[in-house]
């Protein structure tokens, strides 16, 4: 049997050890890294709302109430804040219902596990998040995975796994690793057709995505659609912690069942108040001004790195992968990238299949033009000398 020194030396070797790196201050476009101040490119900060001034006062407002809330939400944890933030985002989903988890990870583990179990089916994209996975594992229902956004396998699927129990259809809204889209219209259309629930893990894309930041679903006109929004707050609303939008009845099921809910202390009013803020700006004109920004910087980016040869993978979204293929290249990439003033992290296995590494860079809309296209210039440059283009 290895010990775990020999893993962990093991892991060296193949270039798939990971280490965290410490940032000093705030969250913004460039920070402090080991004394040094680089440029960001690898963060989910995406409209740049976590050192964002109003969710900041909003902080200091729930500060004020307490610094925890001293109990899970069915003993004595649920506050006025929790209830404001759960009816601000049915709102914003355009739901009867929301439900506040304390991650993203507790959201899914927690709403899969609960609504399908033994007997059930789930059928899943085969590049879902790690989190729907574990979910999907925990619940015992019958897992079936279908090949990336091929909606002729999952017709498939649920015609051949036609049982007499519950049926899930869950996807990533926007592709963490990829960038991509979920084919959501047609999902839409399958899950009627087969009496099947629709969830959607739109992390990537609330707040960023459609007219008015409602995500994928909006972008892609599917909002009724879809029974089951699940999202975070963490990522484009600089924030923490993640939802269930729903129906009032599946919202109350959840209270009952889920078990990531049930048994955990809910979050503080530190976290619920900025929250809200953050929802309230998206809405507001400051928010679409944040959205065309971001789309500017986005196409900008992406048409730099196009002109220098650079395979991005099908992004459609500001989650903008550069193929490298080996894990050891990848982060030699990303290793002289800091060097030269840029912070963006190799993306390895497990998080993706082997010989499929990449580099995950990701646009805010806080970033400025010229930064970007020095990145790119940058990036370019170190990529041709490494033989990556």
């Amino acid at each position: 049997m290895q010990t775990f020194a020999e893993e962990l030396d093991q892991l060296r070797s193949q270039g798939l050890y990971r280490s965290m790196r410490v940032i000093k201050g705030a969250q913004g476009s460039h920070v402090d890294l080991d004394g040094k101040r680089v440029l960001l490119l690898c963060s989910n900060n995406y409209l740049g709302l976590a050192d964002h001034a109003a969710l900041r006062r909003a902080a200091v407002f729930g500060a004020a109430l307490g610094t925890g809330s001293g109990a899970s939400r069915l003993v004595s944890g649920t506050m006025e804040l929790h209830m404001e933030l759960e009816e601000r985002i049915a709102r914003f989903k355009r739901t009867e219902k929301a439900l506040v988890f304390n991650s993203g990870y507790a959201a899914n583990t927690g709403i899969i596990s609960a609504l399908v179990g033994r007997g059930d089916d789930i059928f899943s994209d085969k590049l879902n998040h790690a989190s729907i996975v574990d979910g999907a594992l925990l619940s015992r229902a019958n897992f079936h995975r279908f090949p990336h956004r091929d909606m002729a396998a999952l017709e498939r699927l649920l015609q051949e796994k036609a049982g007499t129990g519950r049926r899930l259809i869950v996807t990533d809204g926007v592709f963490s690793m990829d960038g991509d889209i979920a084919p959501l219209q047609r999902m839409v259309q399958l899950a009627r057709q087969h009496d099947a629930l629709l969830m959607v893990d739109d992390a990537h894309g609330t707040g960023v995505l459609g007219a008015t930041g409602r995500g994928t679903a909006e972008l892609l006109g599917v909002m009724d659609g879809v029974d089951i929004h699940m999202g975070t707050l963490g990522k484009g609303l600089g924030s923490f912690g993640a939802y269930a939008a729903a129906s009032a009845e599946i919202c109350e099921y959840l209270v009952n069942k889920a078990r990531s809910f049930i048994f955990s202390t809910s979050l503080p009013p530190a976290v619920l108040a900025p929250s809200v803020a953050a929802l309230d700006l998206v809405d507001s004109r400051e928010g679409k001004e944040l959205r065309d920004r971001l789309a500017a910087n986005v196409a900008l980016f992406k048409g730099k790195l196009a002109a220098a040869g650079f395979d991005t993978m099908g992004s459609e979204t500001q989650i903008v992968p550069i193929f490298v293929g080996p894990a050891e290249a990848t982060m030699q990439f990303s290793r002289e990238l800091l060097e030269e003033g840029i912070f963006v992290q190799g993306i390895r296995p497990p998080t993706v299949p082997a010989g499929s590494c990449r580099l995950r860079c990701t646009i805010m809309a806080t970033h400025e033009p010229a930064d970007l296209e020095a990145a790119a210039d940058t990036i370019a440059r170190v990529g041709k000398k490494l033989g990556v283009v």
